[in-house]
């Protein structure tokens, strides 16, 4: 059965912005599947959905590309706060860390990145905006702590 359930979940975050888990539970009996909230969580970790923010500004449930899946651990791993100033993100790391979540974050090419220089425990990202800055936290922080 959780096949079944997994390729109709793949298939309603492919053709609706499902944004809550409720939402996926309702489309998912519609079609039916009657699920619990426990079960959509452990699908949602099991096919290792990401939140993606939409052209709206809308964020909803996607199929992460494998590549973006590992290093999403690796951050999780070492990133202790991220906050910002103005249009400035400031990511605190575990000593020593913090070159290679710079890395990590430099080859999710998010829109929202001018540019980000490390050192050995705070990463310094520059956005286009205040308002970027704040969509990157937003980002970051669903990708790395769910």
């Amino acid at each position: 059965m959780p096949n079944a359930r997994h390729n109709m979940i793949l298939k309603l975050i492919q053709t609706h912005e499902v944004s809550t888990q409720e939402m996926l539970r309702d489309l998912l009996e519609e079609n039916g599947f009657s699920v619990t909230q426990a079960t959509i969580s452990r699908d949602i970790r099991q096919l290792k959905l990401r939140k993606r923010r939409t052209a709206a500004g809308v964020s909803c449930y996607s199929k992460a590309p494998a590549a973006a899946i590992a290093p999403n651990n690796l951050l999780a791993d070492v990133v202790v706060r991220i906050d910002y100033a103005i249009n400035t993100v400031v990511v605190s790391c575990h000593a020593g860390s913090a070159q290679a979540a710079c890395a990590v974050i430099d080859r999710m090419q998010l829109p929202e990145v001018v540019g980000t220089i490390a050192g050995d425990d705070t990463i310094f990202i520059l956005t286009r905006s205040e308002q970027n800055a704040k969509q990157l936290i937003t980002s970051l922080e669903s990708q790395i702590w769910g």
